[in-house]
């Protein structure tokens, strides 16, 4: 075993964590400069081992504390890691971690992270080999000096405290302090003693005097006893009269009570029916209410519908007549009509002949201009031109004008004639729209004359469907009052179960219910009363053996209900016990084979995956047919027994039985529950069926008038439309005439311009003159007078033309605008469904009126039929109250004969607790005369109470003679005997205790002596061996001095054999151990006091491993053990250390002499040593060296290489030096 790790943070100038790396299992160095933490380092090592940092005060622990810049630490840490493969730690592990914690507050012990006290923690440490006793395993600074400095004396006390001779001592005080009491015990004793012996010789003078009086005196006690007995006897005669006559009124009040009791509940169920019955009322006349007020609204309604249907009559023979006088103006119109067609049609020819011949006389007139202004400018051109190429110039640019013109009028023309083309298009795709809306209109006409024609089907329908919602909405207003009537009687069962259910489990299950919500946990099954189902004769015996089991939580797995708990104790949400069904394992249990016996879990109904859950509950008890054959089978069997009434018989013999309220049943409050909730269920769905098919009928009926409508409206759509599209090609029509005007006109020009055209091309080229040809001079003088009467000719062809348009367009507007307009309107009339449809809403208004009338009777008669249970149902109330002022007359009897019999119960009572405290005196009395004869019972039996007086008077006359006697002088004699005897047997175990203790004292001193001289013998003999092999050819011995010897140590001899124990056992028998060494091997052995300080370290360090010899530690803490040692002996301390056998050590030491008797020690057997240290001889002999650093007030350890270190500690010496 050794320190594998050293873990420290917090701890005096370790602020940081830090952890050693592993240290070697035999010579460890740790070197640093002064300041650096060394120290403090040793210090976390005590800190968790041994005893010099226990029992700390607040300011103490405050100190461990690393206190430095930055933010301050409040707990501090050291834990050191065992390397524990020997097992010597007894801890079934290869490595061992023990940490010690401290704050200021709070100082705790961990072994492998658990935590330990620190009396477990010491002696673990012991039994792991650090003994108390030899504190040695660790030498601090200072510790070598001390033991140079020691006495004489105070070497014996440290081989005392090595030997473990403590332990003799403490015991042979106490000895001495038990035998210090039990001396002064004896002498109280003796001193009673002799006062008792002088008492007893003065009461034996008394005794006769007093033997006389003693029979007096039990004359006088029988006397007593006599007269005592009998007036007992007549009291107790008495007491039973008024006990009898007690128990006759207490039945009589019994009786009584019991029918006030039955009448008292005959009158709860009485105000139960009471309550019923007002509730059923108040319902009622909220129904009559309702009534009411639906029958205002039917009246009101069938009021409403006489009107409307009045109303649609009137309407519908005006639309008749409106019809008939639509017909009779159609008519007039069409004739009318075709007059105005005849008269257009006559006068269209007539206008088109006139619009031409305008046409005709227009052209000629401009063509006849056109040719008298070529004339006059071809008469003018030798004016005009100075050549014949100037002309022909001009003459080209005009051709050339003329040509663009032209241009431009084809262009014009073929825009024209595409403008033409497409109206025509759109006049046939007009035409055609109109023929395929009105098909649209024939069919449509044709479905609705369908329509028209099963109207009288679907009224037929509708009628039914209404009669049927009728009876619906009645159906659910009966299933609607029916489930708030279930609704109100299931919260009444949970209220009751709420208050049969334990407070902390009913608000853990509301919470379990909550969090599974919340969290949406799964594998959550409920309570085991909401997954059970059995007949209801067994839920009294269900409930009684399952009790608190029956709110236990069925849950699938343990994680599950881990998860649950957290919440609930993060919740503070009450208490669940749950079942994990994968940890349950339902229990094999046989049951008995008899119809007298029924195993419960059989009468139990639920869920196969719910078994290990109910056979844990339910599965080891029966139902048994009564109590005895509970009994039998409880005992035969081994098994849980209960009966139908809930009295049980456990199989360890307990019986557990009485009355179980069966109104509180939980089983039953949740059967209510369960059933309620399915009713309710079912009704709700029954109702939203019912509203379903209210829904449906509703949209049928809506669908019915709603086609109607669309028919209709579409109806009208098309008519619309085809209206529409009248008007467009009307419009289409006129756009075309003018774009054929138009186009007539372009042409007119471009024949002109090709006139013009060609005229300019035959004068190019001719010859360029100043005059006409005869024949251009003779067209010359017809064109003007034919012009002239052109222009007569057209303005009354124009004037002609005016009139027959101005009439056509009269006739064309008065056809289209009124004539036309007038007749589509009378047809719209005529052939207006509206009279159809005021006759079918006619039709409906007379269904509704007839449904009106018959809801008015059929509310009239429910009305009724509701005052007639109101009056029933107040009867009943009457009737209710006359029989609880009845139960009430009899309650008030009772109260006043209650009162009566209280009056004469308390007068008995009181007879009878004067009786009793008679009969109580009487036998106090009795009891007071104390013990007597065995005749003084029966001698004066016979005797009459008042000879009994008259003898007690005469003996109470002779005591008065023996008054001065005293009368406990035979008592205090016999009391004062026995006390004596007592004492002095007392005395004699006392006397016998002493001598037990004085032999122990002697035995403690004698072994306190074998165990110093044993212990002297050892350290004496190792410190021979060790002196020897660190100085070589020197020599050295222990000496112990005894009291003979005095001062003259100096001549005794070396004394390594046991010394027998002085007689008296006296522990002042040794009174010192002296050292006498030689460093030389020659002449006289000197004292410590002849030694030089390194020699006296020397002698210091061979007495400690002498010591560690003696009493082996698991390792040694040696800090700077060799600061004082001559340079000689370093080098032989060390080797002495590595050869040491059997050891494990950790050393803190600092110079190189003694490192090689440690580097023996390490190699030659499991010894582990750390040590510090400021000279290079340790260093050189160690296996791993750690250096440690101080920074910001922040300790750090660290491995360092044996170079570095020798080189800090060669810098640290030359810098001491210098």
């Amino acid at each position: 075993m050794y320190i594998k790790q050293v873990i420290i943070e917090g701890f005096k100038s370790y602020r940081e964590q830090i952890a050693t790396e592993p240290f070697s299992s035999k010579v460890n160095c740790v070197v640093g400069a002064n300041g650096s933490g060394k120290t403090n380092f040793f210090h976390a090592i005590r800190f968790v081992l041994s005893d010099l940092f226990q029992n700390l005060r607040s300011e103490d622990r405050h100190a461990l504390l690393h206190e430095g810049a930055g933010h301050q630490v409040l707990s501090a840490f050291v834990e050191i890691v065992f390397d524990n493969s020997d097992n010597r730690i007894p801890v079934d592990k290869e490595e061992v971690r023990l940490r010690r914690t401290i704050g200021l507050k709070k100082d705790e012990y961990f072994l492998d992270g658990k935590h330990i006290t620190k009396t477990e923690v010491m002696n673990l440490l012991e039994s792991a080999g650090f003994s108390r006793s030899n504190p040695y395993y660790v030498v601090q600074q200072g510790k070598i000096a001390s033991l140079t400095l020691m006495k004489d004396s105070e070497r014996l006390d440290l081989l005392k405290e090595i030997g473990g001779t403590r332990v003799y001592e403490e015991r042979r005080r106490e000895s001495l302090k038990i035998m210090q009491e039990t001396g002064n015990k004896r002498k109280q004793i003796i001193q009673v003693v002799q006062y008792l012996d002088e008492r007893l010789r003065e009461l034996d003078e008394e005794k006769e005097e007093l033997r006389k009086y003693q029979q007096l005196d039990k004359q006088r006690k029988s006397l007593e006893y006599t007269i005592y007995d009998k007036e007992l006897h007549d009291a107790r005669q008495k007491l039973a009269e008024v006990e009898e006559a007690r128990t006759k009124v207490s039945e009589t009040s019994t009786r009584m009570y019991n029918s006030v009791l039955e009448a008292h509940e005959k009158s709860k169920d009485l105000d139960k029916t009471y309550k019923d019955l007002t509730k059923d009322i108040q319902g009622l006349i909220k129904e009559k209410e309702s009534l009411d007020k639906q029958r205002s609204e039917a009246l009101q309604k069938r009021t409403q519908l006489e009107l409307d249907d009045k109303d649609l009559r009137e309407k519908n023979s005006m639309n008749i007549k409106a019809k008939e006088d639509a017909a009779k103006q159609r008519e007039i119109l069409e004739r009318e009509i075709q007059d105005s067609t005849e008269e257009l049609r006559k006068i269209t020819p007539l206008y088109n002949e006139k619009v031409i011949e305008e046409k005709e006389i227009s052209k000629g007139i401009m063509e006849r201009e056109k040719q008298l202004s070529i004339l006059y400018q071809k008469q003018g051109r030798a004016t005009q031109f100075s050549s014949k190429a100037a002309r022909d110039k001009w003459l080209q640019k005009e051709i050339d004008d003329l040509v663009r013109v032209h241009s431009s009028n084809m262009s014009q023309e073929k825009k024209l004639q595409d403008e033409i083309h497409q109206l025509n298009a759109d006049v046939k795709e007009r035409d055609i729209y109109i023929d395929g809306r009105k098909k649209e209109i024939e069919l449509l006409q044709l479905l609705i004359s369908q329509s028209r024609d099963g109207f009288n089907d679907y009224k037929a329908q509708r009628d039914k469907l209404q009669d049927e919602r009728k009876s619906l909405w009645g159906k659910e207003s009966d299933l609607s009052a029916e489930i708030d009537k279930l609704k109100t009687e299931a919260i009444k069962a949970e209220k009751s179960l709420d208050h049969a259910t334990p407070g902390d489990i009913r608000r853990g299950l509301n919470s379990v219910r909550r969090i599974c919500g919340e969290f949406a946990i799964e594998g959550v099954f409920g309570p085991i009363f909401e997954l059970l189902d059995c007949d209801e004769k067994f839920f009294t015996a269900v409930e009684v053996t399952a009790g608190n089991s029956l709110f236990h939580v069925v849950v699938d797995t343990d994680d599950v209900s881990t998860q649950i708990i957290r919440q609930l104790n993060a919740l503070k949400g009450g208490r669940v016990t749950f079942i994990p069904l994968n940890r349950v394992k339902a229990p094999h249990v046989s049951y008995p084979q008899s119809s007298d016996v029924i195993p419960l879990l059989k009468k139990l109904k639920f869920s196969p995956k719910y078994t290990p859950a109910f056979a844990q509950v339910f599965a080891r008890t029966v139902i048994c047919r009564d109590l005895d054959v509970a009994t039998r089978v409880a005992r035969a069997d081994g098994l849980d027994c209960i009966t139908l009434e809930g009295d049980q018989v456990s199989k360890k013999g307990g019986m557990t039985g009485g009355f179980y309220d069966y109104r509180r049943s939980k089983l039953k409050f949740i059967n209510i529950i369960k059933q309620n909730t399915k009713s309710i269920k079912m009704k709700e769905d029954e109702l939203e069926k019912i509203d379903q098919r209210i829904t449906e009928l509703v949209t049928e009926q809506q669908k019915i008038d709603a086609k109607q409508a669309h028919d209709r409206s579409e109806l009208e759509q098309l008519k619309q439309d085809i209206a529409n599209a009248n008007k467009q090609k009307d419009s289409i029509t006129k756009a075309l005439q003018k774009k054929e005007k138009l186009l007539a006109d372009v042409r007119t020009q471009i024949e002109q311009l090709k006139a013009s055209m060609a005229m300019k091309q035959a004068e190019m080229g001719t010859d360029l003159i100043d005059h006409l040809t005869p024949k251009e001079k003779d067209l010359l003088s017809r064109l003007n007078p034919e012009i002239t009467d052109l222009k007569d000719k057209l303005i009354t062809c124009r004037t002609d033309r005016i009139e027959i348009e101005t009439r056509k367009a009269e006739l064309e507007t008065n056809l289209t605008t009124n004539l036309v307009r007038q007749k589509q309107e009378l047809e719209a009339i005529i052939s207006s469904a509206e009279t159809d449809i005021c006759s079918g809403e006619a039709e409906l208004k007379r269904q509704e009126l007839k449904e009106a009338k018959l809801l008015v009777d059929d509310l009239t008669r429910r009305l009724k039929r509701v005052s007639e249970n109101i009056d029933e149902r107040t009867k009943q109330l009457k009737k209710i109250k006359d029989e609880k002022t009845k139960l009430k007359n009899l309650e008030d009897n009772y109260e006043r004969t209650l009162q009566d019999e209280a009056k004469e119960l308390e007068q008995l009572l009181s007879k009878r607790n004067l009786l009793s405290a008679k009969q109580e005196d009487y036998s106090k009395k009795i009891r007071e005369l104390g013990p007597l004869s065995s005749d003084a019972f029966d001698t004066y039996k016979r005797k009459s109470i008042k000879e009994l007086h008259k003898m007690l008077h005469k003996c109470n006359e002779q005591l008065q003679q023996f008054s001065h006697v005293n009368k406990k002088a035979l008592d205090q004699y016999v009391n004062f005997t026995e006390q004596r005897e007592e004492l002095q047997k007392r005395q004699a175990e006392l006397d016998a205790g002493d001598e037990k203790i004085r032999e122990l004292i002697s035995v403690l001193d004698q072994r306190k002596d074998e165990s110093i001289e044993r212990t002297f013998k050892g350290v004496a003999r190792h410190f021979r061996e060790v002196f020897s092999e660190l100085v070589q050819g020197g020599h050295g011995f222990l000496v112990m001095m005894k009291k003979k010897d005095g001062d003259h140590g100096d001549d005794d001899h070396d004394e390594d054999g046991p010394r027998e124990a002085d007689v008296e056992g006296r522990v002042e028998k040794y009174i010192g151990v002296k050292v006498k060494v030689s460093f030389t091997g020659q002449g006289e052995t000197q004292s410590m006091k002849q030694l030089s300080g390194g020699q006296k370290t020397v002698v210091a360090l061979t007495l400690i491993f002498a010591i560690q010899r003696c009493d082996p530690a698991p390792f040694y803490l040696f800090d700077e053990i060799d600061a004082a040692l001559d340079p000689q002996y370093r080098t032989a301390v060390g080797i002495w250390c590595s050869l040491k056998d059997g050891m494990v050590g950790i050393t803190l030491m600092n110079n190189v002499e003694v490192s090689y008797m440690i580097r023996r020690l390490a190699d030659m057997a499991t010894t582990q040593f750390i040590t510090t240290t400021f000279r290079p001889e340790l260093v050189k002999v160690s296996d791993k060296i750690y250096g440690v650093t101080h920074k910001n007030r922040v300790s750090r350890v660290n491995v360092v290489s044996k170079e570095d270190a020798l080189d800090f500690i060669e810098h640290d010496q030359s810098h001491n030096t210098d």
